[in-house]
């Protein structure tokens, strides 16, 4: 093949798979890395992209999210994921769908197109997950999560990983179907947990050492009053939290204050769109912590709510490691776009 040819490695969700795309521990390390970068300069990321049309409702849509990251990953790329919430109920299949695509920094051609829905899905995990390193207590021994969606299955794997001390798991959602789906599934893996299902979010959220939310929820399902001391809470989702539980948390931080304020749907963000809350009642950013900027838990009665948004180039770091994985280890398809370019 001549040098003006272009090519790309293709890798499917199996493919992925081989090259470590189910490592929590992997991913949890490179979105630390990446938070840390991000908070030093060494990223670019602009605005997500939300494509919707005439009859979608408010939770469906297709986004680009497009991120460059520096350090020893210094590589380009974009997530394309679509996503539909009655995918599993109508159609059996997943509420989302996605395509990574990397890009070589020096010559901007693409190196890499892989599924981007394995990641997408773990590197949103990672990210509560990193938080629980630095922000939750580590004698936590209970956690709540509110939704059995595929969302929660790759929380539950973060928060496990970083903190193997967990004992008690409450699964919370308004489908009983839904929770012994996700418990049954669950179980199979975790061995020696104490799992419990419910359809009443105060009978998991009281007590609890960790509380995750990753529902479509328009309107609060989780109290303040049931809120202990020292509890982490991860709002993944969308406006699942009154706003007396943010306000009786010690410190409120985020992944990325702009992209959470310009999503708008988490609490923290209705607060901070509607005067509820003021800058300066943020403590500041995950990166600044990893970063050893602020501090992160200081003590066991804090309460720490965070809201983590996601970003582009958290995909783009753990695609580029499962990437250079397949190389490596000659996994693959190598797929061709020109042989020689038509204009130059």
């Amino acid at each position: 093949m001549n040098s003006r040819a272009a090519t790309f490695l293709y890798l499917s969700q199996s493919d992925v798979i081989k090259c470590g795309g189910l490592d929590m521990a992997m991913v949890l390390d490179k979105v630390e890395e990446v938070l840390g970068l991000r908070d030093k300069g060494e990223t670019s990321m602009p605005d997500k992209i939300s494509l919707k049309w005439k009859g979608w409702d408010i939770n469906s849509r297709i986004n680009a999210m497009p991120g460059f990251v520096g350090g020893k990953c210094n590589t380009g790329g974009i997530k394309w994921i679509g996503s539909k919430p009655e995918n599993p109920s109508k159609y059996g299949i997943p509420r989302a769908s996605a395509l990574t695509i990397l890009n070589d920094p020096e010559t901007a051609f693409p190196i890499c197109v892989m599924d981007g829905t394995l990641i997408s899905a773990m590197r949103t995990g990672a990210v509560t997950g990193v938080g629980a390193r630095y922000l939750a207590r580590k004698a936590s021994r209970s956690l709540a999560l509110i939704g059995a969606g595929a969302q929660n299955h790759t929380q539950l794997k973060a928060v496990l990983t970083v903190l193997p001390g967990i004992e008690d798991i409450r699964v919370c959602d308004l489908s009983p179907e839904r929770i012994r789906a996700f418990i049954d599934h669950e179980k199979n893996g975790n061995t020696g947990l104490n799992f419990r299902g419910t359809t009443e979010a105060r009978d998991a959220v009281e007590g609890a050492d960790i509380i995750i939310s990753a529902t479509t929820t328009l309107k609060p399902i989780v109290r303040a009053e049931w809120v202990r001391d020292g509890a982490y809470i991860s709002n993944v989702g969308n406006y699942e939290y009154e706003y007396d539980v943010v306000r009786k948390a010690s410190k409120i931080l985020a992944d990325n204050w702009e992209a959470v304020i310009h999503r708008k749907n988490q609490t923290a963000a209705r607060m901070l769109l509607e005067g509820e809350l003021q800058e300066k009642d943020l403590y500041g950013e995950l990166g600044e912590v990893i970063n050893f900027k602020k501090p992160g838990r200081e003590n066991d009665r804090e309460i720490i709510f965070f809201s983590p948004i996601g970003m582009g180039i958290e995909d783009v770091i753990v695609a580029k490691e499962i990437y250079d994985r397949a190389e490596s280890q000659r996994v693959g398809t190598r797929l061709i776009l020109w042989d020689e370019p038509l204009w130059v």
